[in-house]
């Protein structure tokens, strides 16, 4: 019996020295009904002068809570009171980033269903490996629901101390360190802010923002009387970060700004705590204003000002601005001939629908193409939008010989396929389709120019969000585009409304042959604005060659001259040679911009203008003189169009006389990041956009994409008054 008896004791001994190995910090949660509140540790245990991490637990009853350091509009915080034993200190709770609470007209933050509170404690050097330390805290905290509940709880916590570390603690040791590392962190970003009677706009630029998901961004002050927390923080991204618009406390509006604001910035994907001090705002982050209102209809539901859009309605518009598309000068020639093979062979609907889907995956996959270059390139840290492959004068040329061919082909100096006579012949064959393909993918090349209405707020969205979301628009401009042409494929009844082929075909065809050549002329021109003389010279000596490799081509075509040789060589030989002439001599001296590209400002208008700058603008405005500022571009289609009917009028001449406004010119023909900066500011891809900015420091209204005589008029009026 004593035998057994020492081989029990001898076996507790063991397994009491064997404890510390595997001890863990121990605790009581408290339920007061509401909350279960109890102390967690991270580690198992904590070595002398080491730092322990502990977290106040709150499991919160469903459809109860508690709340942030800022409470918002009413509310406590939680708080602890530590006893703690001689030589341990503990420090700040670590607040986890919060979520908003409505309630009626007020908006709180805080927590539901759970949250843990972080806090670090220090052990002393003299803490001894083997005892056990009692951690105590006295934890008060408002959990409220229908009604608020003041409660609280004493707590402890028994914390090994060891002799090496312990690892974390079975329990809670995961649970913690997650907690710690999602926590709102300094992510070095750069923040400035201004105040106003009626608004608060704070910008942040830099660490994790640049090319970040910004969508649902909301600002958390840790001072509860800096903002009205029941207003909504407007949202203007830019390309490294963005910009917040909030209204701001009845005790900030009527008192002396602080000069510092500090809180937690929440994005999709992470918090981050952040340090504004006043000063002016930062233009990457995205402007130096709320979303502007649009002066008169833009006919964009909006999309030039108010709430942020969403990317349904961001794509919704993207879909009409490409259902416009199709009425582009550059663009109607190609559908048309095109619309006008179909009706031929309205019959064979399995073959026309072919085509028609062609078509479509032709418009998608370049629309898709070029929406990828562009984030590709904005994600580089290029200040981008849409036509900025425009900015290229190699673009440029290019584009400008792809304009003459298509106008040589409608001309029939040389046939893609099958002749005008024959045109739609074998319209389910590998050509025919490959052929409706290509037109769709040209019909996208040469819209590059425009920005029908409605595509700017959609591209200004787009390039603002993730890669994912800002291709979807891009698909739905291409469904837009593509819509028409498509459904002309699909429905007999349509076809039938346009008129059979016949001779009028053959004129209609070289009739559609001029805007073509107008195109090609106009981009020579707009070459001729970002380079030299010597730029403008070879494409001119490109062009010639072109038309001449286009002409052997055609001649090529002819039964009696297709295997006829001609020095040697057949004429579609000859027309091979022809293009390599091109590469060899042309490409090698592609034109490029010249040095002063971009200091010339282009007003067709007439108007007497001066160039943009954001110090001039500055300087107008502290006078208290009316802007109105015209960022365009001499390959913007539109632009040129408001230019010539509008801007251009006697009584716009007169209105800005009468209103002693300036008229400002921004010229994006070429690279400028001041105006990409602009353009990311008002939630624009590209140009046109007309700012005018009233007297008395006025917000910039925003004018529509097409201007009319009475809205610039009456907006000239209204900045004056």
């Amino acid at each position: 019996m004593r035998v057994l008896l020492a081989a029990v004791l001898s076996l507790a001994a063991v397994l009491g020295a064997a404890a510390p190995a595997a001890a863990q910090a121990r605790s009581e949660p408290f339920n007061s009904g509401h909350v279960e509140a109890q102390l967690i540790a991270q580690d198992a245990g904590v070595v002398p002068g080491s730092t322990v991490i502990l977290g106040l637990r709150q499991k919160i009853t469903e459809g109860w809570h508690t709340y942030w350091r800022n409470p918002g509009d009413s509310g406590e915080a939680t708080k602890l009171l530590w006893t703690l034993p001689a030589g341990w200190t503990a420090g700040e709770i670590v607040w986890p980033a919060p979520h908003r609470l409505p309630l009626g007209p007020l908006v709180n933050y805080g927590f539901s269903d759970g949250v843990i509170l972080p806090v670090s404690v220090q052990a002393p050097a003299s803490a001894r490996p083997g005892e056990t330390v009692t951690l105590k805290a006295a934890v008060t905290y408002l959990v409220c629901k229908d009604v608020c509940i003041p409660e609280g709880a004493q707590l402890q916590i028994d914390v090994p101390v060891v002799a090496a570390p312990a690892g974390a603690d079975p329990k809670w040791g995961a649970e913690l360190i997650k907690t710690v590392a999602d926590a709102p962190k300094p992510a070095g970003l750069n923040a400035t802010f201004q105040t106003a009677a009626d608004s608060l706009k704070l910008s942040v630029t830099g660490g994790p923002l640049a090319g970040a998901d910004m969508s649902g961004a909301y600002f958390y002050p840790y001072n509860g009387a800096v903002i009205d927390h029941a207003g909504p923080q407007a949202i203007e991204r830019g390309p490294q970060g963005l910009t917040l618009t909030v209204k701001p406390s009845v005790a900030l509006a009527m008192g002396t700004a602080p000069t510092m604001i500090d809180g937690v910035l929440v994005l999709p994907g992470g918090a981050y705590e952040l340090t504004a001090n006043t000063g002016p705002l930062q233009p990457a982050a995205a402007g130096l204003g709320p979303p502007p209102a649009a002066a008169g209809s833009s006919g964009e539901g909006g999309g030039s000002g108010g709430a942020p859009l969403g990317l349904i309605a961001a794509a919704a518009f993207a879909f009409i601005g490409g259902l416009i598309l199709n009425l582009m000068p550059c663009v109607f020639p190609v559908l048309s001939m095109k619309a006008a093979s179909l009706a031929s062979h309205a019959d064979d609907r399995r073959a026309t629908q072919a085509q028609g889907l062609a078509f479509m995956a032709g418009v998608l996959v370049t629309f898709l193409i070029l929406g990828g270059l562009l984030i590709a390139v904005r994600a580089a840290g290029e200040t981008v939008g849409w036509g900025f492959q425009l900015q290229s004068p190699a673009v440029v040329a290019a584009l400008g010989l792809i304009m003459l061919l298509t106008a040589l082909n409608l001309s029939g100096v040389f046939e893609i396929g099958t002749s005008v006579q024959s045109v739609g012949s074998g319209l389910a064959s590998k050509g025919g389709l490959a052929g409706a393909a290509f037109t769709g993918a040209l019909a996208v090349v040469v819209a590059a120019p425009c920005t029908a209405p409605f595509m700017a707020p959609a591209l200004g969205f787009a390039l603002t969000q993730s890669p994912a979301a800002a291709m979807t628009v891009f698909l739905a401009l291409g469904l837009g585009m593509a819509a028409p042409f498509t459904a002309l494929a699909f429905i007999p009844a349509l076809l039938k409304l346009i008129p059979r082929p016949g001779a009028w075909m053959d004129t209609f065809r070289k009739v559609l042959a001029f805007p073509m050549y107008a195109a090609a002329a106009w981009l020579a021109w707009v070459l001729a604005q970002q380079t030299d003389s010597g730029g403008l010279a070879r494409l001119l000596a490109a062009a010639v060659l072109v038309a001449f490799a286009a002409w052997l081509y055609g001649r090529g075509q002819s039964p009696e001259n297709s295997k006829a040789k001609h020095w040697g060589l057949t004429a579609s030989g000859a027309a091979g040679v022809a293009v390599s002439v091109i590469a060899a001599v042309a490409l090698p001296y592609a034109p490029v911009a010249s040095a002063a590209s971009g200091a010339t400002v282009t007003a067709a208008s007439g108007l007497e203008h001066e160039p943009y700058s954001p110090e001039r603008l500055a300087e107008l405005r502290s006078a208290d003189i009316p802007v109105f500022v015209d960022f365009t571009a001499a390959w913007c289609v539109t632009c040129k169009v408001n230019e010539k009917t509008t801007l251009s009028t006697a009584k716009v001449a007169d209105a800005f006389q009468n209103t002693g406004a300036v008229y400002m010119v921004g010229d994006w023909t070429n690279q400028n990041p001041q105006i990409a900066a602009i353009l990311s500011r008002y939630g624009r891809a590209g140009v046109p956009l007309y700012l005018v900015y009233g007297a008395g420091g006025k917000e910039a209204v925003v004018m529509p994409q097409f201007l009319t005589v009475g809205a610039v008029v009456a907006a000239l009026e209204a900045a004056a008054a």
